[in-house]
């Protein structure tokens, strides 16, 4: 599932090719390409035929596209959701989902997904009390999702506050979309290696300064994973562009199972978390006396 990196990669690409430009046709392949989308298909390429787009809007893991009117183009790439910009004369690709195409001679816009989990859906905004990059408003399936570390108006403070009133570990604390965005597991193991917590650290049991410790971590893996385009492990996640993110190259923890921690040498554990794994250094990430599984 892409995550933060992943999904800002794909915005960014969407903001160089798509930004700017108005739509002159739309093109949908199979009905679960809708299937958020409350309005026929015909509706959905009726309302977005002649818009243009002003803005590539992310909250955490979701993305959408802000039109002249002020709808919504919301996209939920799932598994392996692609938008590839691409020359219109381009053999179409055989996982092919939905096309935009434009009045201008740029590429057209192409919304591709071999499994079919994610879709695309047509909403109107919600004024929200802070702005989101790209735009002041956020569609309705997204206002009850959390800021993510790397939004400038998240609160370190507030964020703290809630974290230590939960009583949970902090890993399950850092997937709960609804108290902060965009950290998935990969990002969050990554994460607490930097800061030496273990994934089973209780919340109530951290100070502020602990706080401030994995925010500032989750941060670094987040920024440093934007840089490298985000994480490829196979063709199902590339770039606007089609190239492939490559963090994998920098992973610390996540898939090493058994390979030398670059800090002290001891080797990575895998271990059972919430349906799927947790990997984390045994020496420097020491398991809590009162873990919170």
């Amino acid at each position: 599932m892409p995550e933060l990196p992943e999904v800002e990669t794909v915005r960014r690409g969407l903001d160089r090719w798509a930004v700017g430009r108005t739509i002159s046709d739309v093109e949908v392949r199979g009905p679960r390409t809708l299937r958020r989308h409350a309005g026929t298909p015909e509706q959905f390429v009726a309302r977005l035929r002649g818009r243009r787009v002003e803005a590539a809007c992310r909250r955490g893991k979701y993305l959408w596209l802000r039109m002249d009117d002020g709808l919504s183009l919301l996209a939920h790439l799932g598994m392996s959701g692609q938008f590839l910009a691409v020359d219109p004369s381009t053999p179409d690709p055989k996982h092919l989902r939905a096309r935009l195409r434009f009045r201008d001679t740029g590429p057209e816009l192409r919304f591709v997904d071999q499994r079919t989990f994610g879709g695309l859906a047509l909403d109107e905004p919600v004024i929200f009390d802070t702005d989101v990059e790209g735009g002041g408003a956020v569609p309705a399936p997204v206002a009850h999702i959390a800021l993510d570390p790397l939004d400038d108006a998240f609160d370190d403070n507030a964020f703290a506050d809630r974290l230590r009133r939960r009583r949970t570990g902090i890993k399950r604390a850092l997937l709960d979309q609804t108290l902060v965005s965009g950290i998935g597991n990969i990002y969050a193991d990554e994460a607490l290696w930097r800061a030496r917590m273990h994934y089973a650290r209780g919340t109530d049991t951290l100070r502020r300064h602990d706080v401030a410790v994995v925010l500032d971590a989750v941060r670094e893996v987040l920024q440093a994973a934007i840089r490298a385009g985000g994480t490829s492990f196979d063709a199902l996640y590339v770039a606007v562009n089609g190239e492939s993110g490559y963090f994998d190259r920098s992973l610390e923890v996540y898939g090493r199972e058994g390979e030398p921690c670059s800090r002290c040498g001891a080797a990575i554990r895998r271990e059972h978390f919430m349906n799927r794994s947790s990997y984390r250094c045994p020496r420097c990430q020491r398991t809590p006396r009162d873990p919170r599984w």
